[in-house]
């Protein structure tokens, strides 16, 4: 095949998926918009989780907060009673 008829077809391709460009667009476009969709929903899901687990250590912080501050006085007390070398 020579070099003219390579050039031929490599331009008549071209100017076929010119024309074809907007009816190809039509599913990337869909595409698109179902993977914003799906990004808002996750974006949505991963905020939702937080909400619940900032809930959730709120209600336990009667708990928590006094097992820290005994495990940090326990430490405290730990760390002054040693004797250094």
């Amino acid at each position: 095949m020579n070099t003219f008829l390579k050039v031929f077809l490599l331009a008549l391709l071209a100017l076929v998926v010119i024309k074809l460009a907007p009816v190809l667009m039509i599913p990337a476009f869909i595409a698109f918009i179902g993977l914003l969709i799906a990004g808002i929903a996750m974006a949505g899901g991963l905020v939702l989780l937080l909400v619940v687990t900032l809930a959730v250590l709120a209600a336990l912080s009667p708990l928590w907060i006094p097992v820290l501050a005994i495990i940090g006085l326990v430490a405290l007390c730990r760390r002054g009673s040693r004797k250094a070398a």
